[in-house]
């Protein structure tokens, strides 16, 4: 999949939104375990980037929606989560995964529990953040509940390396929606992962994007 270069002013909520109008959606749709779990949300994202910046958004339908988590490197995928796993080399990835309203866990590591470093305050505090939800924390809530959340991550914010831009940059990479405390647990993917259980932490099911110079 290649990604597409937009040069915008990605603190301008106009031109953002404007570029992503431009940039067909990708669903998050392989529902991989579903005699489990079958409640299956409807998620999309749209990426470009700008040289400096990946901007990702995701939307979101679902019928139960929770954000209990208050800290950043908490227990995120345990509330209404939208996650973008990236590895640039085969060494290890990248792990950003962010609540409904913007709580973040960001680390690197080299498999699920091995070597394990979470991204330092400062870096967590480069990847700005814009919920469509307010930002206080909530119970789990049942309806029509439709949310967007939209990530600004510059090239620093991957701490293990020395990336300077985004432009022709490789990588590797799956999104995901999860809640795993959810009333309805669900664990959707972009990419089908094939695994007895749930599990994001692989890899090798990863799917590769080209970012455009």
């Amino acid at each position: 999949m290649e990604i597409r270069k937009i040069v915008v002013d990605t603190t301008d909520p106009q031109a953002v939104e404007a570029a992503f109008a431009g940039i067909p959606a990708e669903a998050v749709a392989c529902c991989n375990w579903p005699e489990a779990y079958p409640y299956a949300p409807e998620v999309a994202f749209r990426m470009f980037h700008t040289g400096d910046r990946l901007m990702v958004r995701f939307d979101v339908a679902e019928r139960y929606t929770a954000a209990l988590v208050t800290e950043d490197n908490g227990e995120v995928w345990t509330d209404s989560c939208v996650e973008f796993f990236l590895a640039l080399d085969e060494k290890g990835y990248y792990n950003f995964e962010t609540t409904a309203i913007g709580r973040m866990l960001l680390g690197y590591r080299r498999s699920r529990n091995e070597g394990v470093e979470h991204a330092s305050a400062e870096v967590l505090a480069s990847v700005r953040r814009t919920p469509s939800l307010p930002g206080e924390p909530f119970a789990e809530r049942e309806g029509d509940n439709r949310w967007s959340m939209t990530l600004a991550i510059p090239a620093e914010a991957l701490f293990r390396h020395d990336l300077a831009s985004w432009d022709g940059a490789e990588v590797r990479a799956n999104l995901y929606k999860c809640g795993d405390n959810l009333s309805h647990p669900h664990f959707l993917s972009w990419r089908p992962i094939r695994t007895e259980h749930p599990d994001f932490h692989r890899p090798e099911f990863f799917g590769q994007l080209k970012f455009n110079k």
